[in-house]
């Protein structure tokens, strides 16, 4: 089914736009001022979240049941009185870094992954939190989990199996992948064949860096991660992963991908150059995509600047939507775009909007 808005978290509050006419028209931005990290819409209520990253206050939380016209806050995950992040560094949350509604089995269920690394559930909709202690716990944590660009790990991806609700996989950066089959009380390791290229050991069982790890809605065992390493497909659920990234192309670095709801051999990435520069590859803005599980990729660049151009797509901000015709992405410099014809041609919506950290559809 076609997406009906797009959401924005945003440098300086939510912006939504609105599908009509063939076209998207943004309303005015709520939450005005304040950073988002990330909004979307809990697919089995309507009911809009938003994290806020508050200059003043620290992180927020809030929601909407009016479609983003008013907002209302909740309490926040807190670390639980004398948890540490090592000994003697007590622990505090710093981001919450993606919001994840639970299935339609789990109607209350809602998981938060944050800075430092804590992975927080409600099952009262968000009336209250707790640590998943046997995730923080893990025996790797204290040791092999550790920042990449930012100052202390944190989980960016959480992944609900369609095919059975306990079993969950988070994306840690810099950890890995984890994964758990029992409702998250027990987590096993699931990075077999990734890279970690800046350490001694590449081959390491923690201490990898995904930048951002989807699934196919329709089959899960096709799962894709945009790594700082490369772009790595697994074809079972994530027990092994191959590299996929595009050997003298541009489809290697970058944080975003998206994965067609349909076809677990069809995704979409959008390249940067890696480490210090951090913009698009050669000044040029592409979407790259593969329809062969990685073999091969095109990169699609109709409709976006090829010369003069510096943007970079954040992890969460390019999507796609049900229908899987749809897809759009926003960067830092501010510019949104969308496509309606999976990718082949793009389609710009502004130029002037604030710098954009997370692009989601919703009905």
């Amino acid at each position: 089914m076609a997406a009906t808005r797009l959401i924005l978290g945003t440098r300086k509050g939510v912006i939504i736009l609105d599908a009509a006419g063939g076209g998207w028209t943004p309303r005015a931005a709520t939450q005005l001022g304040i950073p988002v990290p990330y909004a979307v819409s809990d697919p089995r209520s309507g009911r809009l979240w938003a994290s806020l990253d508050h200059g003043h206050w620290g992180q927020k939380l809030v929601h909407s049941d009016d479609d983003g016209a008013t907002w209302a806050e909740v309490a926040a995950p807190v670390y639980p009185e004398g948890e540490e992040l090592k000994p003697g560094k007590p622990a505090s949350l710093r981001l919450i870094w993606v919001i994840t509604p639970g299935p339609a089995d789990q109607p209350g269920r809602l998981w938060l992954g944050t800075e430092p690394g804590g992975l927080f559930r409600s099952d009262d909709g968000g009336g209250s939190w707790q640590l998943v202690e046997s995730l923080w716990r893990h025996p790797s944590r204290p040791d092999n989990w550790f920042g990449g660009g930012r100052d202390e790990a944190g989980i960016h991806s959480v992944l609900v199996d369609p095919r059975d609700s306990r079993r969950v996989l988070v994306g840690v950066s810099c950890a890995g992948v984890f994964e758990s089959r029992d409702d998250g009380v027990t987590w096993t390791t699931a990075n077999r064949g990734l890279k970690a290229g800046y350490l001694p050991d590449p081959d390491v069982d923690v201490g990898h860096d995904p930048h951002l790890v989807v699934g196919c809605p329709s089959n899960f065992d096709a799962l894709w991660q945009q790594n700082h390493c490369g772009i790595f497909r697994s074809r079972d659920g994530g027990a092994n992963w191959s590299q996929v990234s595009e050997e003298g192309g541009p489809a290697h670095f970058g944080f975003a991908v998206a994965v067609d709801p349909a076809d677990g051999d069809t995704a979409w990435v959008v390249p940067a150059i890696a480490d210090e520069c951090r913009v698009a590859v050669g000044g040029a803005l592409c979407v790259s995509r593969s329809e062969d599980g990685g073999k091969t990729w095109t990169a699609l660049r109709k409709g976006l600047p090829q010369e003069h151009c510096y943007d970079i797509v954040f992890r969460h901000a390019l999507d796609i939507d049900d229908s899987g015709r749809t897809l759009a992405f926003g960067s830092t410099s501010g510019n949104l775009y969308v496509s309606g014809d999976r990718g082949d041609s793009w389609q710009c919506l502004g130029t002037h909007f604030p710098p954009i950290y997370s692009v989601r559809f919703a009905q």
